[in-house]
């Protein structure tokens, strides 16, 4: 299935030159996926709500000084690599050319939407991501925006004083109250309503009740429900109590799902893989192969590597945090690292990875059912 059926010619647009406090504006509005940005008339990037939140860049700033170069995709590309471009490019659209000229865009619900069908193969348990970040009533929206820079992530389920759920808090709502008090402030008290913003607890800003999903639940009627209900991810509890948080599946998670492959070699995902120096993709495959090797009784089903660059440089090299991700037959293995250039923080992440993989424990995976799921999925 190719996306000449799925993009759309439907988006919002900005001129390079309008001022960042109106896109602020739009996003709380109109809650878009992202803003394509011209200038002149001709494409010239996206800004995404993720910027926003980790910007420090003044209203006044022109929306220019914000854009972001996103994947290109041609009107005939498969949806399968457009949802890898999605997930590795870390975006929620990409913008859809035609013979050169900017046609449209396809969002990750557009993908989603389309393949909703086939994915009654797949149960929550087999792609939700396991290692969840939480915070307490009580943190500060401070904090909870350096836990969402840090981490790459959009949403944080809230835990109350008995350790169970208690509420959801989103880029969009971060957002959303900081335009809402920002609008109502003059320009002198700006800077002061910002600071008081980021020091209220996180229990004023959360939503409640929160979504959640159980391990055995479908993905298509997850999916049904995000879809319907405009969220991007869904709590995922045992189906036993609604309030023990074990996990979290978003949308990313699925479209990560439908990129799995059966070729021989490994299937590796790279979120920010322009952060690449002195190491190539084939080269990231490489080693973690010869991680899993070591290990005949652990089948490595999907890999995701993920960069993040920090502010701090060391001779003109920037401080990058990575994170590996396997997902096996014996279960999720996982290690992170940092290290000055994309190269040197992969290695010390690896080494971690493979300490932490022998402590894998679970239950051997069922590979007809896996097989079935791939065929299937390979049907799009």
């Amino acid at each position: 299935m190719d996306i000449a059926d799925i993009a759309t010619r439907e988006f919002v647009e900005v001129d390079a030159n309008k001022r960042l406090g109106k896109v602020r504006s739009i996003f709380e509005r109109e809650n878009p996926k992202g803003i394509i940005v011209t200038e002149d008339g001709d494409y010239a990037g996206v800004i995404t709500q993720k910027q926003l939140v980790q910007s420090h860049v003044e209203d006044n700033a022109k929306a220019g000084a914000m854009t972001r170069s996103a994947p290109k995709v041609e009107r005939t590309d498969d949806v399968r690599e457009v949802a890898r471009v999605l997930v590795e490019g870390g975006v929620k659209l990409a913008p859809v050319f035609e013979a050169g000229e900017l046609w449209g865009i396809v969002t990750e619900d557009d993908i989603l939407d389309a393949v909703l069908d086939n994915l009654d193969a797949l149960s929550v348990e087999d792609i939700y991501t396991r290692d969840v970040i939480t915070v307490s009533e009580d943190t500060n929206v401070g904090q909870v925006v350096n836990l969402l820079r840090k981490h790459g992530i959009s949403r944080l389920p809230v835990l109350g004083d008995d350790d169970g759920l208690t509420g959801m808090v989103t880029r969009h709502d971060i957002v959303d109250v900081v335009v809402r008090d920002m609008n109502k402030a003059t320009r002198g008290d700006r800077a002061g309503e910002i600071e008081r913003v980021l020091d209220l607890p996180v229990y004023d800003v959360m939503n409640s009740p929160v979504e959640t999903v159980r391990l055995g639940d479908s993905v298509e009627d997850a999916v049904s429900r995000m879809l319907e209900n405009d969220f991007a991810g869904l709590v995922v509890t045992p189906e036993d109590d609604d309030s023990d948080v074990v996990g979290i599946l978003t949308k990313t998670d699925v479209l990560r799902a439908l990129t799995y492959t059966e070729e021989d070699h490994m299937d590796v995902q790279i979120t920010n893989i322009t952060l690449l120096d002195t190491v190539s993709r084939e080269d990231i495959r490489a080693d973690i192969e010869k991680v899993a090797d070591k290990y005949q009784a652990m089948q490595v089903q999907h890999a995701h590597v993920r960069f993040h660059e920090h502010k701090e440089k060391l001779r003109g090299t920037p401080l990058i945090q990575c994170q590996i991700r396997l997902r096996t037959n014996k279960g999720q293995a996982a290690g992170s690292g940092e290290g000055y250039g994309a190269g040197t923080a992969f290695n010390v992440a690896l080494d971690k990875l493979e300490r932490n993989v022998l402590e894998l424990k679970g239950v051997q995976a069922d590979e007809e059912y896996r097989g079935q799921l791939l065929r299937k999925l390979g049907e799009l």
